[in-house]
């Protein structure tokens, strides 16, 4: 089964567009107890309600020498069949890039991975390689600066277009084994509306929604393709930290519901 069979299998089985980001920040989890510890709770309290996980690799390396291996027993937590999108953001020259993805893929057991474009396609094809994993490729992201470089016109002859417009197209062409995704912030509604118009088939994982402040309906509204699927919504903070107290795995469980819900009923149709 390759990623996006396991996505939408996980999907239909849990009636659920929504993907929890697993970012443990022990200054913000309750006292006495390790990020493993959290990181299981929050999982077996919420793995019915999700289509996938999302551990940021940042908040485990910065746990120092055990960090991966409470990531890889992070990864091991999560049930077999439900995808776990490794949020690294890696990006670098072939031979490196090929090392990354070996890995995420292969090491950890991540089933996708988001994936830096700016070095271009020899920093990307080793993941994409990888057919029976799918990559996710930065195009316009949810931080409020992202519009230094990825808002910046292109001009060829009469016409002009947008960098981030520029990348979506890359990576439709490198789509050839079809496991190639879009990372596209929910915080820009209207960009996400135009990139799933001309890129009606990849798949998009939209963070923003929650902490950062995106439009959940916008974002399933504009994000959808003509199927009502294609979203992958991502809430990191304001479900695994809706409380500090011994409650935080119930509090969490609680928050994903709801949002699970908002997403279902800003759907075209009942069910994902």
């Amino acid at each position: 089964m390759n990623f996006l069979e396991k996505l939408n299998s996980a999907a239909q089985r849990n009636g659920s567009r929504f993907c929890i980001g697993l970012d443990p920040d022990p200054e913000r989890m309750p006292e006495k107890i390790s990020v493993l510890e959290f990181n299981r709770a929050i999982i077996e309290a919420t793995a019915d309600i999700v289509c996938a996980y999302k551990p940021n690799f940042a908040f485990y390396e910065a746990l120092s020498s055990q960090g991966i291996d409470t990531l890889k027993e992070t990864i091991k937590a999560v049930p077999p069949g439900i995808p776990v999108i490794g949020d690294a953001k890696r990006g670098d020259i072939g031979n490196t890039a090929r090392a990354y993805a070996k890995a995420i893929f292969e090491s950890l057991g991540c089933d996708a991975a988001t994936v830096s474009p700016y070095l271009g396609f020899d920093s990307v094809a080793p993941f994409i390689e990888y057919r029976d994993k799918g990559v996710f490729i930065l195009c316009r992201t949810s931080n409020p600066s992202a519009e230094d470089f990825q808002s910046l016109d292109y001009n060829a002859g009469a016409s002009s277009r947008r960098l981030f417009q520029i990348v979506a197209d890359k990576a439709s062409q490198w789509n050839t084994h079809g496991n190639i995704g879009l990372v596209v912030g929910a915080t820009y509604p209207e960009e996400l509306k135009l990139l799933r118009e001309a890129h009606p088939d990849l798949p998009f994982l939209i963070p923003g929604v929650g902490a950062q402040g995106g439009d959940l309906a916008l974002a399933v509204r504009y994000g959808v393709n003509a199927q009502g699927k294609g979203i992958i919504l991502n809430s990191s903070r304001q479900v695994i930290y809706a409380s500090r107290h011994k409650d935080f795995a119930q509090a969490a469980r609680q928050v994903a519901l709801e949002l699970r819900d908002q997403i279902n009923r800003c759907l075209p149709q009942p069910a994902p």
